[in-house]
């Protein structure tokens, strides 16, 4: 009988099946330039004889032996374009010596195992993270513990504080718990510098560990977006757009939340969107009063306002477009004014988004015609009441997280940001119950030029009387019939 070489069996399978390599693939992803870059703006901001350390997000359990989709901490993907776990990141502030070699940088990944790639793919491994990331010094993660780095020698580590949620079994080794214990094995290794004074319940490193600083010099980085970024963002902005105005024009009042949500999502995946950028909201009259009302369930919207807060994710970057329409295409008096309202308050938090302003500066002009408003329509007693049903702030950066990383200091130009002032009004308030059930949020993703906001969220219809109109227009989904399921045998 002929012997079976079960290697080389894997290794064909693999071939037949094209998973050493995916043809056919998106081009637009951030480029192996930007990466770099971004890499020696980190490197030129740290202290000196420092070095960062970063760590992949970890792999996260849905139920069993499944897991959640994937997705790569953000601050290791802008800095590597890696969207795979288990793997490090090093960055030295002044370059090493090391067997005569001269490097500033280190990436560790996962090298997968031949019968894992069968069940998950090859992966990008160290030949595809030096071909495809544009490293130089790429290694196994098992490198990373068998060759500990000697942290001795640096005056301050940076690294995030780690939190609870890494698991330690796995079928891959080393998983991203061994390379985390291995990085405090050596930290806690490190003797107290000569001079410095440790309480006893402290480990010797923490004279010089730093877990505070790298969020600062990230964010500084992130928070100011480059031309390549807002082409991105961009993209993922009119993708909402577009799922914004398919759903006012297929909207009815028998129609659910989820089938609501489903359209937008069909939208976003039509348009080469990933993912969500986060939970999608859809809520109906008093549901749109929870802020972050992610359950969707209502069979139908009926009459009332749906609010609908929903963001595309395009390669990594995250839109986050709300609009708030009157399920039967008319908004009754009440939904009118209150909409208005919260589009006038846009307008003036719009016009607050230029360079040198902030944040507080935003939500001021917003709030102002929020409360002013409310209180003219008899719906509160004081200006103070206002913050009771506009409870929230009115911005927040967007990037690769929908709450993009920032240090909350002056408009630059290349931020973006939201304008989203809002008017929630639950049943049980304490004004006219014609009030009862109303929520409105107007949500835009705003550019700071220095010639101005540019609003990135400009294709879907903001004002009442353009909403109006564009449910009148026939949907596609008008014609879209699916069978009784109820009734099928």
């Amino acid at each position: 009988m002929m012997k079976i070489n079960v290697k080389l069996c894997l290794l064909l399978v693999l071939t037949m099946t094209g998973m050493f390599a995916q043809t056919n693939v998106p081009t637009d992803y951030l480029s192996s330039e930007f990466h770099k870059t971004r890499r020696e703006a980190l490197r030129s901001s740290m202290p000196e004889n420092s070095v960062a350390v970063f760590f992949s997000n970890p792999i996260r359990n849905r139920a069993n032996d499944v897991d959640y989709i994937y997705h790569q901490d953000p601050n290791f993907y802008y800095l590597t374009g890696l969207k795979e776990p288990h793997s490090v990141l090093v960055v030295y502030s002044e370059a090493q010596e090391k067997g005569g070699k001269t490097f500033d940088e280190a990436l560790y990944v996962y090298e997968r195992g031949e019968r894992y790639k069968i069940y998950n793919g090859a992966g990008v491994g160290v030949k595809g993270a030096q071909e495809n990331l544009g490293f130089t010094n790429v290694y196994k993660g098992q490198d990373f513990i068998d060759e500990p780095i000697d942290f001795s020698k640096f005056d301050k580590i940076m690294f995030k504080e780690f939190e609870g949620d890494v698991r330690k079994k796995g079928r891959e080794q080393p998983n991203l718990y061994a390379l985390i214990e291995q990085f405090k094995s050596s930290i806690n290794a490190i003797p107290v510098p000569e001079g410095k004074e440790v309480d006893a319940e402290s480990e010797p490193a923490k004279s010089i560990v730093d877990t505070k600083s790298l969020r600062k010099l990230m964010a500084g980085l992130r928070e100011v977006k480059t031309a390549e970024e807002l082409k991105l963002i961009k993209k993922a902005v009119e993708i909402s757009c577009v799922g914004q105005i398919e759903v006012m024009k297929a909207m009815h009042p028998g129609m659910s939340e989820t089938e609501t949500q489903g359209i937008h999502e069909m939208v976003f995946k039509k348009y080469g969107s990933e993912y969500e950028g986060y939970p999608s909201i859809v809520g109906a009259g008093n549901n749109g009063c929870v802020l972050h009302y992610i359950d969707n369930v209502k069979l139908q919207v009926g009459n009332e306002l749906v609010l609908m807060d929903l963001g595309a994710e395009y390669r990594g970057y995250t839109a986050d477009v709300t609009r708030t329409i009157p399920a039967n295409g008319k908004f009754t008096q009440e939904q009118k004014l209150i909409y208005d309202l919260v589009y006038d308050a846009q307008e003036a938090g719009i016009a607050a988004m230029v360079i040198g302003g902030n944040a507080r500066k935003t939500d001021k002009a917003a709030r102002d015609v929020v409360y002013k408003g409310l209180l003219e329509l008899g719906i509160t007693d004081s200006l103070e009441q206002g913050r009771t049903y506009f409870p929230h702030g009115t911005s927040h950066h967007i990037g690769l997280d929908v709450h993009d990383l920032n240090n909350w200091g002056e408009f630059k130009e290349n931020m973006i940001l939201t304008v989203e002032p809002g008017i929630y009004i639950p049943e049980g308030s304490p004004c006219d119950e014609k009030w009862w059930g109303i929520a409105v949020r107007i949500e835009d993703d705003i550019l700071v030029t220095k010639n101005g906001p540019v609003n990135y969220s400009a294709l879907a219809p903001r004002k009442s009387d353009e909403i109006e109109k564009m449910m009148e227009q026939e949907s596609i989904f008008d014609k879209f019939e699916l069978p009784n399921l109820d009734k099928a045998e």
